[in-house]
């Protein structure tokens, strides 16, 4: 039986009419599932930023701490541990407890569901520096208020940029004197690069710029020569390619 165009026409337009209507609800499931994971997303970013929802509720401290106490911490951390505990930012907290002035190093991890467990490592001093400031085993300056657990520190000086090169140099001539029954008390470095030293017995050595531990040996060995004059030492210049010059402490006295 022969098929009519009409007939052709009626049957492309049903088949038309399904496959709009299987497009329409595939867009809307997929609509409501993009709506329904854009709502989770927003409610899982309002609890996550939420501190009442998801509080920091407490922050463990360790390592061995002398001078830095619980009150600056707390002060320190104050505004940060307002954040909930997915939202505070760990670098921010290392930063703030890195800022104190006794804290070397601090790092810090989250553990669920709510800690901050914070390692904290306190400068180690090893001089004074130009004063007010203070060297670390390293040799790196750092600034803090003076602290009585600090025990005495030798008094280190020198140009910015000069503190590792003078705290070396006090090390290898504090070694040398050192094993010759004598102590190196300060040391400083002029910005003309002479050296300048002074011994715990109140002797001050000119070392001048160069060969340091030469100088410093030329004086060890006639120290003892020098101890048995009558006449206290105030000062050796050891600025010379042979031999030296003594000041004695009654001359200096007696000029001014």
């Amino acid at each position: 039986m022969p098929v009519s165009w009409a007939d052709v026409g009626q049957r492309w337009k049903l088949k038309l009419t399904q496959v709009d209507w299987y497009l329409f609800f595939g867009l809307m499931f997929l609509l409501f599932v993009l709506l329904g994971l854009s709502m989770a997303a927003l409610k899982l970013n309002l609890v996550v930023n939420d501190a009442d929802a998801l509080p920091i509720e407490s922050v463990v401290i360790k390592g061995t701490r002398e001078k830095t106490t619980d009150e600056e911490i707390q002060a320190a951390l104050r505004d940060l541990m307002r954040r909930s505990f997915f939202s505070a930012d760990v670098n921010q907290v290392q930063a703030a407890l890195e800022a104190l002035p006794w804290v070397y190093q601090a790092s810090v991890r989250r553990e669920w569901p709510a800690k901050l467990k914070v390692y904290l490592v306190e400068q180690q001093a090893v001089a004074h520096w130009n004063g007010d400031a203070w060297l670390n085993i390293h040799g790196e300056v750092f600034d803090a208020p003076a602290e009585d657990s600090v025990g005495p520190l030798p008094f280190l000086a020198g140009p910015e940029g000069q503190s590792q090169i003078v705290l070396t140099t006090f090390r290898q001539l504090g070694e040398l004197l050192d094993i010759n029954g004598l102590n190196l008390n300060s040391l400083s470095l002029s910005p003309r690069h002479a050296w300048h030293a002074s011994l715990d017995n109140g002797i001050m050595l000119e070392l001048g710029r160069e060969d340091k531990m030469a100088r410093v040996q030329r004086f060890i060995n006639v120290y003892p020569t020098l101890v048995k004059q009558p006449k206290p030492v105030a000062t050796v210049d050891l600025r010379y390619d042979t031999g030296l010059a003594v000041g004695w402490e009654n001359a200096q006295k007696e000029s001014h």
